[in-house]
């Protein structure tokens, strides 16, 4: 599933993607991935063409939160783990670094 979320992310232009591994660090996923958009409409698209995809091709049904905004839009789809930000919203919250110390080892661009 990681892959197609990377690969989908990739063909729709998201931007500073990073993966984090989560796997025996955290009980809610096994990665997070965080990536931007350049604006909140580019950053709903790409969260609504992600949940198309993952239902075609894994049959899994996402949740979905702040894609009426576009700010920050989460996509939880239980293994995996999705921020979607515009820019200033990214550079505001800093998951990277709330993650790194967390996580034991540094966020891996992708």
């Amino acid at each position: 599933m990681l892959a197609t979320i990377l690969a989908s992310l990739d063909d729709d232009k998201a931007e500073d993607v990073t993966t984090i591994p989560l796997a025996g660090k955290s009980e809610m996923a096994d990665h997070m991935v965080i990536a931007s958009g350049r604006s909140s409409r580019q950053v709903a698209s790409i969260a609504e063409k992600l949940a198309d995809r993952l239902k075609s091709d894994h049959g899994v049904v996402v949740r979905t939160e702040g894609k009426e905004h576009g700010d920050w839009v989460l996509i939880d789809t239980g293994d995996v783990i999705v921020h979607l930000f515009r820019p200033e919203v990214r550079e505001f919250y800093q998951l990277e670094k709330m993650w790194q110390n967390t996580a034991g080892s540094p966020p891996k661009p992708v």
